[in-house]
């Protein structure tokens, strides 16, 4: 963030996401909504209201890791590998579990290091890091036990 530039809402948000983190896996959600609001308040704000390539409003199943932009299932057509997945729960349209606590953390994680942290030739912090591969390692053994069962 800019110094001395006030950002009362991320600085609420953080106050209320503090006392959260005891609650674990809880706080994931809170911590992803704070995250979009720093790249929000940033200038870097994600666009979720509707398709880049449709303009509709549903199916919004991808965000383009150029634009920021929502991407529909049906708009990503052959690029559907290139995009980031958009969790449901940033949409309302699906409640969060660890996939897609993992893919929100990705996707916020992305812009992040490009738009705020990249612009000041600085990495993501290892801290930032390690909880998206301590999610994604979670995710992954999650998958293993449901294949082996």
């Amino acid at each position: 963030m800019p110094e001395r530039e006030p950002h009362p809402r991320i600085f609420d948000g953080l106050l209320h996401l503090i006392p959260r983190l005891p609650l674990g896996e809880a706080t994931l959600t809170g911590l992803i909504e704070w995250e979009m609001a720093v790249l929000s308040d940033l200038g870097y704000g994600l666009d979720l209201t509707s398709c880049a390539v449709t303009g509709r409003s549903d199916g919004l199943a991808y965000v383009s890791p150029k634009t920021g932009r929502a991407v529909s299932e049906e708009g990503a057509g052959a690029w559907a590998a290139r995009l980031l997945p958009l969790p449901g729960f940033l949409t309302g349209s699906a409640q969060p579990d660890m996939a897609a606590w993992r893919d929100g953390l990705r996707l916020t994680g992305h812009f992040l290091a490009r738009d705020a942290f990249g612009n000041q030739h600085r990495p993501l912090p290892q801290a930032r890091a390690m909880l998206y591969d301590r999610v994604s390692a979670a995710v992954q053994k999650d998958d293993v036990t449901e294949n082996a069962g």
